[in-house]
């Protein structure tokens, strides 16, 4: 292939040079031709991926055929011949495999010719030394390729040139080894009998000695022996390799073939064919025990024995049964065993699982021979260490089995367990036992009490194994062999009871009998959990327990042939009796509390099989139990006499849960299991108190105080499983125990030194000090000095000083493994009781109780996640992580009733706020933020379940809800107000904090859940200066754009708000776009307001129509807010006649019904003037006005001001405006405005966000027939006017000269009545203060509204200068406004003042 890729370089090259010299480009190869998706076939076809490379493949064949006569065809051969021998040792299978495809697909193709390519590209004379062995393995991958292609059988000359060039190859066995004969034998075990006959005396030499001088010869040899035998003899005679001179040379073969396929882990075939040639010579027991058990096996060579136990797997289908007994008690199983038990280190190879899976296909083939199933499960069982089967308790392979020989199985290890044969046993002592000098290791009581432990264990794991075929019949038979044997003994037989029919050889040792106890609960736990589908019962409908309580029942009345190991005293025996009269009565219950009974009756039940474990216990519990389910079912308890009622009696859900967390103390899965559905039915009825005896246990610090409460129980079972294990590791692994005794050694050392102490060192001076008195010298002179008595005693007193300290030493190590016993213990029992909180917030979500759980789960994960050093607290972290994420959190229900506890949630949601800002991980502030976020759910939950009723409570009382104040006004009602400032501190805290635990998905979390929130939080986070100093320009225009985006999305999904959350979203939305709008015109930002724009107007029918609606007041007035900010003015309302009088038909009360929300008639204040005085009074400011001179000061203002009034803006409404057809001439009594006073003016208005008016420039309204002012308005004194001028003033209005023209389309539009009222001076000052306060830039009386002119000039990109006004009230909005921007206020005020100034002057 290096060459094909240098040509296919250099061919561009030498086309460049032709063209240059004139000649014509050559192209001998093609290339020109093909395109470079067929070259990049060849390339694909080499890389390291499997699927690639066959994807390549077929493209190419695809290619080809369609075009089978093509220069393709004749490139694509000649490049696949070529990378035959590429460098690239991967490559060349590749290429290989892509040429026999090739082949096969296109049989017009004649192989000779492929071959004779193949040898001239790779011709081996011709080729150089340093290219000799990719030569010689492209020619090895050309014959492969033939033969894969499957057409080299059928072609006989081509046939004969492939086995010759194969002997060639072979000659070169430095580099291609034995590949080249094991190629010539795969293809001559396909060739037909005749070929076979033809070639066969070409390939194999008529020489014994050749024959036996390879694996590959030998195979050669028997594959003739199988095929043409007669040929075979015509060549070589008759040959007889089992002879006695032959057999040494067999096993050196079999070593050699062992050898070669020691990576590749597999059976060699010349293995399995001289096998079968041994079986159908008769000569299999001479095979066996010479070549495989005295050959291979005393060669010490582990693939030898690895190719023993591949061939003992593979010979279990060919052998009879007493083949198998040959097989099966031989020095070879026994090397299997001691293979199983010493094989312990993980990077030991270890054959288990390989035999595992040759015993389970015997079984699978042969179910029609259950007797030979029998007889290699057995044997394979028999395979013994010191008394220990060395298959596990869990053999999977007995699934296989047919029922007789799972029944004749069971019948086997029933046998052996009553009456041990040590003798049948393939038994056997791995070589440190053998060294060890302990006489009780090699005692036969040692080997029966391992021999019988295991035979009980295997016992329950048949059963527990769903995978095997049992019937109840079995299953019935193990459970009361094992309850008999666990805490019976018999008496005198009786054909009644079977199993006092068996006979012990070897007495049943009491550690035996705690060992079936413990396998007895656990096959318990098996037939309880396992068969729930179908259940746990049997036939006659009962569960397994009940069936094993009658029959314990049977026992306990069969005292003359049976007896109890600890019997029962008269109160346990009367407890006995009330329990099976409980569960007939349980039996009796109606359907309805049926699974309930079901769940009481399970756990009385075990709690009655437990009498016989420990009957002092389980007698008191089962008077609780039984008085708890009495309650529980609606019964009351028959007291006695001489008991007397007590009112402080707990109530029955707290005495069960304390029964159920006594239950939980034990190491016992059933009895946790039984808890969980016991708890699952109860939990409805739960207290606080019974929740709070949960959470103690779950509390660290009152758990490790009041361990006395609750004792934890280990498992005897596991102690002693431990202390067999350690004793057969101690035999097993003498030489790394050896070791890690040293290490202990080392350790104990340190750990003395470090346990030295003062006291210590003092008591060995003193007796150093008495040792040299006693001898009667000095401190300086030397130890030679002292005598031997003083010596011996200075000894004695050393040893016995020493002695001390260490069991000192010793007591304090076994006191620090107590308390870290006791730790494990605790934090197991933790861990069981966890799973009744899971049980409640999974079968009750919507428990107030619920809420409780928080706090108390937040402590056990921050208290887990400091102290996670060990597996126990890992699984206690993540046990309780799980349940309060995934149960908790994110549970689809919740609590939508928490009654009086709605301010205690608010005040909780700021503490769990707070401590998620407080600590110091930000894994462990995540779960409290999530808390926080669920008790907001809950919260808004809560608030839409109490809307419904709050609205019905309106509708029926009548009452317009715009006339209550918005807020918190039922305990079930959402303050938002309230948590916003809560989460607005902890988003100042983590962007203020440089090591603040809160991280940013917290924020986008809330965000995510709480839409409101977000808008409510950024209203109060984008006026502020920090947050503006940390933006550029052009990144805070940004990220405004990308807010607007985000609230218009919003309000685009949101569509038509329906339950009270989805209005509260939209009314944060519009007032979050609002604060961007007032952003925006302040900062003359270029944003794109086309998209908002659309979807506010989009809105306004349904606005319009709802403006009355309740609570949807504020909304309407926001919307028009932001509407007046894009340019579009909020239309008029017509307003109804006062002075309309009530028809006669409507009563006062539907009267008040009508006019909800209003003033009653008889709350008005009367009129005080007629109505002729009041039209005399408006004509007087005008003349009063026209006879002023043209002078500066206080009154002249006023003056001034009066004769220019300004109705302001309410809510953005425009005032009324009196259109006429043609302008009118200024007045002569209106004082005429300097240029420069009107250039100020101007520039105030702009600054204020409206566009300046011309006194005399004409405003133009679309509206044909403007509605004229109403007639029946009063005139309003000059003081009422000033005061209105004012007010008007604050609220952010410009005025207007009230003579300003407007111009209108109408032909005949009705002039303004002159009964209008003129406003007073001051009150026009009042309301032009008030509208400069509001944001509403007043417009002149008669100034028409606009609004189709604005939409037009509003161009798409909006640059605007003045901010929204606030939707909140005026007071409020003053208040707001003058926190947020007193600057603007203030220098506003400043300028109104110089341009007043200015205007005095002449």
């Amino acid at each position: 292939m290096a060459e094909m890729e240098s040509r296919d370089v250099a061919e561009p090259m030498s086309l460049g040079e032709a063209t240059k010299s004139g000649a014509r480009p050559a192209d001998p190869h093609g290339l020109l031709k093909h395109s470079r998706e067929f070259l990049d076939f060849f390339w694909d076809i080499a890389k390291p991926q499997q699927e690639t490379r066959l994807e390549a493949t077929e493209k190419l064949l695809e290619y080809l055929r369609t075009r089978p006569q093509g220069s393709e065809m004749k490139y694509a051969l000649k490049r696949l011949i070529t990378g035959l021998g590429v460098g690239r040792e991967t490559a060349r299978p590749c290429y290989s495999l892509a040429l026999a495809q090739l082949l096969q697909s296109f049989e017009d193709i004649p192989l000779c010719s492929i071959l004779q390519q193949i040898q001239e590209k790779h011709d081996l004379q011709k080729v150089k030394k340093t290219m000799m062995r990719p030569a010689l393995f492209a020619n090895l991958f050309g014959v492969l390729a033939l033969f894969q292609s499957g057409r080299l059988v059928k072609d006989s000359e081509a046939l004969m040139k492939s086995v010759k060039l194969l002997q060639t190859l072979a000659q070169y066995y430095n580099h291609l080894q034995e590949q080249p004969q094991q190629a010539l034998v795969d293809i001559l075990s396909e060739v037909p009998e005749a070929t076979l006959q033809e070639v066969l005396p070409k390939v194999l030499r008529a020489d014994l000695n050749s024959v036996l001088g390879s694996p590959e010869h030998l195979q050669l040899f028997l594959l003739a022996q199988q095929k043409v035998p007669t040929e075979l003899e015509k060549l070589m005679g008759s040959v007889n390799l089992f002879s006695d001179e032959n057999i040494p040379r067999l096993v050196t073969v079999l070593k050699m073939a062992a050898a070669s396929v020691k990576k590749e882990r597999r059976l060699p075939t010349v293995a399995l064919d001289l096998l079968r040639l041994a079986l159908q010579e008769d000569k299999f027991p001479r095979f066996w025990k010479e070549v495989v058990e005295q050959g291979l096996l005393k060669k010490h060579f582990w693939p030898a024995s690895y190719l023993c136990f591949r061939l003992l797997g593979a010979a279990l289908p060919l052998l009879s049964k007493e083949q198998l007994q040959l097989v099966m008690r031989g020095d070879l199983i026994r090397q299997y065993g001691e293979h199983l038990v010493t094989a312990k280190f993980p990077n030991q190879f270890k054959f288990a699982p390989e035999m595992n899976e040759y015993v389970g296909a015997f079984l699978e083939g042969c179910r029609d021979d259950p007797e030979r199933q029998l007889a290699v499960v057995v044997a394979f069982t028999s395979i013994t260490n010191q008394g220990l089967p060395v298959v596990p308790t869990f053999w999977r392979v007995v699934q296989s089995l047919s029922a007789p020989a799972l029944k004749g199985y069971v019948a086997w290890l029933r046998d052996m367990f009553l009456q041990p044969d040590l003798e049948s046993l393939v038994d056997f002592s791995t070589n440190n036992q053998k060294k060890a000098q302990d006489a009780s290791l090699h005692g036969p009581e040692r080997a029966v009490f391992r021999l019988r432990k295991w035979i009980i264990l295997r016992l329950v794991s048949i059963v527990d194994n769903v995978h095997v075929e049992k019937e109840e019949a079995l299953i019935e038979e193990v459970a009361r062999f094992c309850f008999f044997h666990a805490f019976f003994e018999t008496k005198k037989p009786t054909p009644q009871i079977p199993e006092t029919e068996q006979r012990f050889s070897f007495p049943l040792e009491s550690r035996a009998r705690e060992v079936v106890s413990g396998a007895f609960f656990s096959l318990l736990q098996t037939l309880s959990t396992q068969f729930r589908q179908a259940p746990e019962q049997t036939r006659d409908g009962q569960p397994w327990t009940y069936r094993l309580v009658q029959f314990a029942d049977m026992l306990l009345n069969h005292s003359r042939n049976v007896a109890a190991l600890t019997p029962f005293t008269p109160p346990q025996r009367q407890a006995w009796d009330r329990m099976l009269q409980t569960l007939k009565e349980l039996e009796a219950r109606s359907s309805e509390a049926k699974a309930k009974a079901a769940a009481f009756q399970h756990l009385i039940l075990l709690v009655g099989i437990h009498l016989f474990k420990s009957p002092a216990e389980s007698c008191d519990l089962l008077g609780d139990i039984q008085t708890c389910i009495k309650k529980s079912l609606g019964e009351k308890t028959r007291r006695t006499r001489s008991k007397a009622v007590n009112p402080q009696e707990p109530p029955w859900v707290e005495v069960l849960v304390e029964i159920l967390l006594a239950l939980l103390a034990q190491p016992s899965h059933l009895m946790r299991q039984v808890a969980r559905s016991v708890f699952s039915h109860i939990c409805s009825h739960l207290t606080p108190r019974a929740l709070q005896l949960i959470l103690d246990v779950l509390n660290p610090e009152k758990s490790q105080d009041e361990d006395d409460n609750v004792v934890v129980m280990d498992d005897s079972e596991k102690q002693l499983e431990n202390v067999e294990d350690k004793s057969e590791d101690s035999e097993d692994n003498k030489n790394s125990e050896d070791e890690e005794y040293s290490d202990e050694e080392e350790s104990d050392e340190e750990d003395r030194d470090g346990d030295v102490d003062q006291g210590f060192r003092e008591q060995l001076m003193a007796v150093l000090q008495a040792g040299k008195a006693l001898g009667g010298v000095d401190s300086e002179d030397d130890d030679e000095e002292l005598g031997d008595e003083a010596m011996m005693a200075l000894d004695q007193n050393l040893a016995s000083l020493f002695a001390e300290q260490k069991l000192r030493i010793q007591a304090r190590k076994d006191e620090k493994n107590k308390l870290q016993k006791e730790k494990m213990l605790r934090r197991d029992f933790q861990i069981r009781v966890l799973d009744l909180i899971e049980v409640l917030v999974t079968k009750q979500p919507e428990n107030p109780l619920v809420l409780e759980l928080l706090e108390p789960l937040l402590n056990i994960i921050r208290r887990s996640m400091r102290t996670s050093s060990t597996k126990q607290e890992q699984d206690l972290l993540h046990k309780t992580a799980r349940i309060f994420t995934h149960h908790l959190c994110r549970s689809r229900h919740y609590c939508h009733d928490v009654g009086n506890y709605m301010e205690t949630l608010y005040s909780q949601v700021e503490r769990l706020v707070q401590q998620a800002g407080h600590q110091a991980d930000s894994s462990i502030s995540l779960y409290y933020f999530n808390a926080s976020l669920y008790l907001l759910r809950v919260l808004k939950g809560n608030s839409a379940h109490g809307s419904v009723h709050k609205t019905q409570r309106k509708e029926e009382a009548g009452l317009d809800a715009s006339t209550k104040p918005r807020g918190p006004e039922a305990p079930s009602s959402f303050d938002l107000s309230l948590v916003t400032p809560i989460y607005s501190s902890a988003l100042s805290s983590f962007l203020t904090k440089r090591n603040s635990p809160l991280t940013v998905p917290m924020f986008l979390s809330l965000f995510s859940r709480h839409p409101a929130q977000a808008c409510l939080l950024l209203q109060k986070t984008l006026p502020t200066r920090e947050l503006r100093l940390c933006f550029e320009d052009p990144e805070w225009e940004q990220l405004i754009g990308q807010i607007l985006a985000k609230v218009t999305e919003n309000l685009r999904t949101l569509g038509e708000a329906q339950t009270k959350s989805e209005q509260q979203r939209e009314l944060s939305s519009v007032e979050l776009l609002n604060v961007l709008f007032r952003t925006v015109h302040q900062e003359n930002l270029t944003t794109d307001l086309t998209a908002v724009r659309g979807v506010l107007q989009s809105r306004q029918a349904r606005l319009q129509q709802g403006e009355r609606a309740t609570g949807s007041g504020r909304l309407h007035n926001l919307y028009w807010q932001a509407m007046k900010t894009l340019g579009v003015q909020r239309p008029k309302s017509e307003k109804k006649d006062v002075k309309e009088v009530p028809s006669a038909t409507q009563s006062p009360v539907s009267m008040k019904r009508k006019k909800k929300g209003f003033l009653p008639e008889t709350k008005k204040r009367k009129k005080r003037k007629s109505e002729g005085t009041m039209q005399q009074d408006a004509t007087k400011p005008a003349v009063t006005s026209g006879n002023q001179p043209p002078s500066t000061g206080r009154k002249r203002r006023n003056r001034v001001k009066a004769k220019f009034p300004a109705q302001s803006q309410v809510n953005g409404t425009p005032a009324t405006k009196s259109p006429a057809p043609d302008p009118p001439a200024t007045s002569p009594s209106t004082p005429a405005k300097t240029p420069k006073l009107q250039k100020k003016n101007r520039k105030l208005s702009q600054v204020n966000g409206a566009t300046p008016v011309s006194p005399t420039e004409p405003a133009k309204s679309p509206a044909p027939d403007p509605p004229a002012t109403s007639l029946s308005t009063h005139a309003k004194t000059p003081k009422l006017q000033k005061k209105k001028r004012k007010l008007s003033q604050v609220n952010g209005a410009t005025p207007v000269s009230p003579m300003e023209p407007a111009k209108s389309p109408a032909p005949d539009p009705p002039a303004t009545s002159p009964s209008t009222p003129a406003k007073t001076p001051k009150l026009q000052k009042k309301k032009r203060k008030l509208s400069q306060v509001n944001g509403a830039t007043p417009v002149t009386a008669t100034e028409p509204a606009n609004i189709e002119e604005h939409q037009k000039a509003l161009p798409k990109e909006c640059v605007s200068g003045k901010s929204p006004q606030s939707t909140l009230p005026r007071k409020k909005a003053r208040v707001s406004l003058a926190s947020r921007s007193p600057s603007l206020l203030q220098s506003g005020a400043k300028k109104k003042k110089v341009q007043l100034r200015k205007g005095r002057k002449p």
